[in-house]
């Protein structure tokens, strides 16, 4: 059983575990186009000297990882160890297209997904909400509603920017990254070898030529060896406590964020082909001090439990089904007549949430 009072004691749960490769000492880091690598220098106390640092995880890759932890396989629907647990499904019909399913449990703006939203469901939400895009909101009945239909919601964030004047945003209130300490790099290569002519003369008669398609192609590799490697992760349970959800309804998301950090360390930890990283250890715990993070099984329970009695704040049914007409986009050059406004969705916007 988690203790809530100590963890009501602090403004975040700040966790750290130390992670090693699960072979050899090599490892390869997350990265970035036009930059590579994020190397970076940690400054020692007399500031004349730094620590060679790494990103090996980034913030939005941990997001992203956390939240298919409690997917079925790759999703759209949710672990049925989880059932119960409030999602929206879309069913996206269009004409030649077949059904296509997808959910605010794995759309990347969540709920805020114009998949989700129209061309109905932006409204229904903005009318239970009370958002009129005139005056104050009223957050309290604005977090009612997100745990009502998707309480990942309130744990990775969600920014409903196509509905009014987009001013309801809620941010991360569990964040992550990985970073090794005292890095060097472990330079390499190979070559990318061409069975049939190593030279590239032989080419497909009317194929898209391009440079290395066809013949053998040499190329260098950076990898990294680390003193230590470290996963963090921030639970603003800040944040949590004032959505006013009540307490049921607090602790659940306390502890579906836990049990999603700790399937997170406790899974197959192959970040990238040749970044399969495992656990050193146990997973302690910065703030509050006297916090151990519970095992997978008592986290998963508890989770359980507290879905049976958060009830009925849920939609009934938990999963909302939605049926979505979609058509595909014009091609480049159709000189067929463009949608009139009356066929456009209401108050349709980029979706940069």
């Amino acid at each position: 059983m988690l203790d809530y009072k100590l963890l009501g004691q602090t403004p975040r749960v700040l966790l750290q575990a130390g992670l090693r490769p699960m072979q050899g000492e090599r490892f390869q880091p997350t990265g970035f186009a036009h930059i590579g690598a994020a190397e970076y220098s940690k400054p020692d106390r007399d500031g004349t000297k730094g620590t060679p640092m790494l990103l090996v995880e980034s913030a939005q890759s941990v997001a992203n990882r956390l939240e298919r932890t409690c997917l079925d396989g790759d999703g759209p629907e949710i672990d049925p160890e989880l059932a119960g647990l409030p999602y929206v499904m879309a069913t996206l019909d269009g004409k030649g297209m077949g059904a296509i399913r997808t959910s605010s449990l794995v759309e990347p703006h969540r709920l805020a997904s114009p998949y989700v939203l129209w061309p109905t469901f932006g409204e229904q939400l903005a009318a239970e909400m009370g958002y009129s895009g005139k005056g104050a909101l009223n957050w309290k009945k604005i977090y009612a509603v997100l745990f009502r239909y998707d309480p990942n919601c309130l744990i990775h964030g969600v920014f409903l920017s196509l509905i009014g004047d987009g001013r309801i945003r809620v941010p991360r209130a569990i964040s992550g990254f990985i970073e090794a300490e005292n890095v060097r790099q472990a330079v390499s290569g190979g070559v990318k070898n061409s069975p049939v002519d190593p030279t590239g003369e032989i080419q497909v008669d009317g194929g898209k030529q391009k440079s290395g398609v066809y013949s053998n192609v040499p190329y260098s590799r950076i990898e990294y060896v680390a003193e230590k490697i470290i996963a963090y992760f921030n639970l603003d349970t800040i944040q949590i406590r004032s959505y006013g959800l009540g307490e049921s309804a607090t602790h659940l998301i306390i502890a579906l964020s836990l049990l999603k950090v700790r399937r997170f360390l406790t899974s197959d930890l192959r970040l990238r082909t040749a970044c399969n990283l495992a656990l050193c250890e146990g997973v302690p715990s910065a703030s509050p001090r006297d916090f151990v993070l519970p095992s997978e099984a008592e986290l998963l329970n508890e989770v359980k439990r507290l879905i049976s009695v958060c009830g009925s704040q849920f939609a009934n049914p938990a999963v909302t089904e939605l049926k979505v007409p979609v058509v595909k986009k014009k091609a480049k050059g159709d000189d067929s007549k463009p949608a009139s406004p009356e066929e456009l969705p209401e108050g349709s916007t980029d979706d940069n949430g």
